[in-house]
């Protein structure tokens, strides 16, 4: 199995969860129907804006679809770049990705 960094983490203005790898690209996510996108500018994955789920449940489950899907495990780092990101949440998503 891959492994690849989160270099950011973060909410967008749209109030999409995002999160930029440090070098994969997912270019055919939307394969998996599973409402996760690749953004090619930006270089990022997203969520929709929440509805029923929360920011954490979209973060498990992006990381988890990449993981089955695409091989590739996602790690935070103490480089990953947190943006519009609350400390609880932070701390939920940090204990999440252990």
């Amino acid at each position: 199995m891959r492994k690849d960094e989160i270099a950011e983490i973060g909410i967008d203005k749209s109030e999409r969860l995002y999160i930029k790898p440090r070098t994969e690209k997912f270019t055919m996510i939307y394969r998996s129907a599973s409402e996760i996108h690749w953004d090619n500018e930006g270089l990022f994955l997203s969520s929709p804006k929440p509805r029923e789920w929360t920011y954490l449940d979209w973060f498990k489950h992006i990381v988890s679809l990449i993981k089955s899907d695409c091989d590739c495990n996602l790690i935070l780092t103490g480089k990953t770049i947190w943006t519009n990101i609350d400390k609880v949440l932070r701390e939920n998503i940090e204990s999440e990705n252990k």
